[in-house]
């Protein structure tokens, strides 16, 4: 089954940043008519068979129009619940609380005292996309000043130890496709990078990579648990990346599972991840 596939973006980035431009000619030749749109824009997504959120990353302050404007479009990918769940990074505590790996968390309301580790830590909005409002401050530090900042902002605060694998190893982001396994690539750390021009994100610096075993089956159980929440089977996600670091002990930890609009690392890739990511999409629509 094909038909209209539409690329959903946003006013400061109308074709993506690039890492998707591969998206276009793979599913044209799946049989798609493909054009890009920015998710506030005029375009008739009601038209359109898929309408697949690619690059909305000005979302964060201006989530409550974003998550109206998701549930009025019969078919997007991945859909308005998933999108509303995942949005809000809240959802770790109840991934922790359901008994996976994730990387110790805390949430701080406006109407809540701050608590900080006796590490380095880091302190970020509930709410954002590509570390914007993300700050890591050193053992010790009393960070309630950017807590305060982040609550005058209308945002809930979030507070996590620090990873110090990240800055050796970074960050595995592991790619998901139809609920299956597709590929991998290495993140470096990205606190202190610089901001993108766009400036809805900070550069990172990816490479291709093999997972190892432990953090595969952290990512499958992610998953699994994931779905469980939400109620939905796995193959219902057009697509995943769950984003894993190493703890302390050197165990893998969950630091993001993202499912509304991550890069998915196509050229750090083989070029047969966006023919998987193109079939993918036929997928759901069948």
């Amino acid at each position: 089954m094909t038909g209209t596939a539409v690329l959903v973006s946003c006013a400061e980035l109308p074709t993506g940043d690039g890492d998707d431009d591969v998206v276009v000619p793979a599913l044209t030749s799946l049989g798609f008519s493909v054009s890009w749109a920015p998710w506030d824009s005029a375009f008739d997504f009601s038209s359109a068979e898929a309408v697949i959120l690619r690059a909305t990353w000005d979302y964060p302050a201006r989530r409550a129009e974003f998550l109206s404007w998701c549930e009025s479009v019969p078919s997007l990918f991945n859909s308005a619940a998933v999108v509303r769940w995942n949005t809000d990074k809240s959802y770790l505590v109840e991934l922790l609380d359901a008994g996976l790996p994730v990387v110790p968390t805390s949430l701080v309301t406006p109407d809540s005292p701050a608590s900080f580790p006796s590490s380095d830590f880091v302190v970020k909005p509930s709410v954002g996309a590509g570390s914007r409002g993300a700050a890591r401050f050193t053992a010790g530090t009393d960070a309630s000043a950017h807590v305060a900042a982040l609550h005058a902002e209308g945002h809930t605060a979030m507070i996590q130890p620090y990873q110090s694998s990240v800055d050796t190893a970074g960050e595995l982001a592991l790619v998901y496709l139809g609920g299956i396994y597709s590929h991998a690539f290495s993140k470096g750390a990205m606190l202190g990078s610089t901001m993108d021009e766009s400036g809805l994100y900070l550069a990172e610096e990816l490479a291709p990579a093999t997972p190892p075993a432990d953090a595969v089956a952290l990512a499958e159980d992610v998953l699994d648990a994931a779905s469980a929440l939400l109620g939905i089977l796995r193959a219902e996600l057009l697509y995943a990346r769950v984003d894993v670091v190493r703890g302390a002990d050197g165990k893998p930890l969950l630091l993001e599972l993202e499912l509304t609009e991550p890069s998915l690392g196509f050229s750090q890739t083989d070029a047969g991840a966006v023919t998987r990511f193109a079939s993918a999409v036929r997928q759901q629509l069948a």
